[in-house]
């Protein structure tokens, strides 16, 4: 019988909330040119000559914030993923390897080859498919296994409009009403991508459009009872807008005192989710006059997350 293993990946995280190690990890998360789509000569200098000098020690600050005894929220998460994960399917080898950072994919491809797997199956935890995350894995995988003909490699490339991921985000959201009741408004805040990446043909943001499409569908929401939004802008491009500190900034002078914030592009909770969404997002909401606001957990090692990974596995 053949052998086939699961490759899961996240994007990654630093060793530690410190400096030193923030700039590690943003020295070669910044240096891809799948994230930063510039000329080598244009963008090195800047990221060696400014970045890498400033915003470790602000990102390590924010780190701090997060940080868990036994680490990184978003390592933490999506080990206990990849272990319920090989709990639900003993059948499998499955491995986890972050694109940044350890456990590195080597790390997993090291895991996966020694139990002599014949076929793999690259599962990148991003619903919604962008250059900058999901090709950028999926690529990185395929040059390291360039010299593995033998390895026949299959690919979920995203699942941002598959039944089960929307009813699964449906699900959540509504265990917490059940236990929270409903706000004025829900956030939808997605991860924000450069403007000129989708003009390159990045699908990311139509995804992203579709998963809330869906999402307030099954929600049976109405028009003004949801909202769409990006975060984690980074340089002075424009990004895809609106930018969730501009929609916390503003929906109290709309009327909107009491809202509740979701981020379905998420698989773990992370920096961006615990830190700058249920952090500085909601100090930019309550400064503007907001009363109450309150975030919804990412989908994280729940049961219901696992299913919809198996599900989208396949394999019986």
């Amino acid at each position: 019988m053949k052998k086939i293993g699961i490759l899961i990946s996240n994007l990654g995280t630093p060793k530690a909330p410190t400096p030193k190690a923030v700039r590690a990890y943003l020295r070669e998360f910044l240096s891809d040119p799948y994230v930063v789509d510039k000329p080598r000569w244009f963008w090195l200098p800047i990221l060696y000559g400014i970045i890498l000098n400033i915003r470790p020690k602000s990102s390590a600050k924010k780190y701090q914030n997060i940080w868990q005894d036994e680490g990184s929220p978003l390592l933490i998460y999506s080990k206990k993923i990849t272990e319920k994960l090989q709990q639900a399917r003993p059948d499998l080898k499955i491995s986890l390897g972050m694109r940044y950072g350890k456990p590195s994919l080597e790390d997993a491809l090291t895991e996966l080859e020694q139990a002599k797997i014949d076929e793999l199956i690259i599962l990148p935890l991003y619903p919604q498919y962008s250059f900058s995350t999901n090709k950028s894995t999926i690529e990185r995988i395929k040059l390291l296994l360039r010299k593995k003909p033998d390895i026949k490699i299959h690919t979920i490339e995203e699942y941002h409009q598959h039944p089960q991921y929307i009813e699964t985000l449906a699900q959540s959201i509504e265990h917490y009403w059940q236990t929270h009741g409903r706000a004025q408004k829900l956030v939808l805040s997605f991860h924000g991508l450069p403007q000129a990446m989708i003009a390159k043909g990045d699908p990311y943001f139509s995804h992203c459009q579709t998963t809330t499409k869906l999402l307030i569908e099954r929600l049976k929401l109405k028009a003004d009872e949801y909202t769409l939004s990006f975060q984690s802008r980074l340089g002075v491009e424009k990004w895809l807008k609106p930018y969730t500190m501009d929609v916390m900034k503003s929906l109290p002078n709309e009327g909107y005192k009491n809202i509740q914030v979701v981020c379905p592009g998420f698989a773990c909770d992370c920096l961006e989710t615990l830190e700058e969404i249920n952090m500085e997002n909601r100090d930019f909401f309550l400064a503007a006059g907001g009363e109450h606001y309150a975030y919804i957990p990412c989908l994280n090692d729940d049961d219901r997350h696992i299913q919809l990974l198996d599900m989208l596995i396949g394999i019986k």
